[in-house]
């Protein structure tokens, strides 16, 4: 899967969105063109891992964000760099607009140890236990 890494998108103070019918001003188009193209990364994304969940490459299971991007997209932008996000599954938008790497959360998905946790997300660690006979996936909160 080959994507430029996310634009780092971070809404201005004074930002406000532009009404219905107004014209876009010199501040707000650069800004709409990068949360449309993170909207796009997270997208092609979630595409990305429903074909490989589809091929059984993805154990456990895969809760896709299709049809949600803009609201991770559009809250995330808003955050500072310090505040924190809780999330339970669908996250591979969030965690793609916050500035993650594409390949590390395919990676992360597929159960490999070049993941963002290390292969230890709850769906990698759900084929391991499922393969060694010791039942399906579980939370952990770790």
């Amino acid at each position: 899967m080959s994507s430029p890494p996310p634009p780092k998108v971070r809404l201005p103070q004074s930002a406000t969105p532009p009404s219905i019918g107004q014209p876009l001003d010199e501040t707000s188009a650069p800004l709409l063109v990068e949360l449309y193209r993170t909207i796009v990364l997270c997208r092609r994304f979630e595409e990305a891992a429903a074909k490989a969940y589809g091929q059984g490459k993805i154990g456990g299971f895969c809760h896709l964000y299709i049809g949600q991007e803009a609201v991770g997209v559009g809250a995330i932008s808003a955050l500072q760099k310090d505040d924190w996000i809780v999330t339970t599954y669908r996250d591979h938008a969030q965690y793609l607009a916050r500035g993650g790497d594409p390949r590390r959360a395919m990676a992360e998905l597929f159960g490999r140890r070049g993941g963002c946790s290390r292969g230890l997300a709850p769906p990698a660690r759900a084929r391991r236990t499922t393969r060694a006979g010791r039942g399906g996936g579980r939370p952990d909160a770790r």
